[in-house]
């Protein structure tokens, strides 16, 4: 997904969308389940990705896992067993949205309404972090395929008008919809 030298590409990224939180003194349990079902759980402000599946940690003993959209329900559910007792799951696949921003220019663009210092040292790939842009709560992850933005379902259509608005000046090109394969920078066939 790339554009001219410096374009800016926007797609959305169709995803199932769990969070997982580990109960008190279980998260290591929690990691074992998970790694057993080969999804690989993020450490601290970071992201992880295995087999088509992405996990975000941007919170203390919480993830947020990224998987291609299966019918209602269904990734939660498999969730609730991939815990066993260790901690909670909730759905949020209905609650946030998920877009994917690439190009060189887009840590500049996004520095026009975002607190992070997106500088690649600052904030390298493999990065998670939970923000505030535009008046709106967004989470933020830099992967090989570009800028993850997650943010309420109930905001996103502000949020894109403003992303789609303000990477004008960079050229937009907007992109068909991103694979949470694509995410984890895996080969699309």
């Amino acid at each position: 997904m790339s554009g001219p030298e410096g374009a800016i590409t926007l797609a959305s990224c169709p995803a199932d969308i769990v969070e997982l939180a580990a109960f008190r003194a279980r998260a290591s349990d929690l990691a074992r389940l998970a790694a057993a079902q080969d999804f690989a759980l993020a450490a601290g402000g970071g992201t992880a990705a295995r087999a088509g599946r992405l996990s975000l940690s941007v919170r203390p003993d919480r993830w947020l896992l990224l998987t291609t959209p299966a019918a209602p329900g269904e990734s939660a559910a498999l969730r609730r067993e991939m815990c066993r007792g260790c901690g909670a799951v909730v759905d949020l696949s209905s609650a946030l949205v998920a877009f994917l921003l690439a190009g060189t220019a887009v840590p500049e663009m996004l520095a026009r309404a975002c607190r992070l210092d997106l500088e690649g040292r600052a904030f390298p790939k493999g990065c998670a972090a939970a923000t505030i842009m535009v008046q709106v709560p967004a989470i933020l992850a830099r992967l090989s395929a570009g800028m993850l933005l997650l943010t309420p379902a109930t905001t996103a259509r502000h949020l894109r008008e403003w992303l789609v608005e303000t990477s004008q000046p960079f050229g937009l090109a907007l992109a068909p919809d991103a694979t949470v394969s694509a995410l984890c920078g895996e080969s699309q066939t």
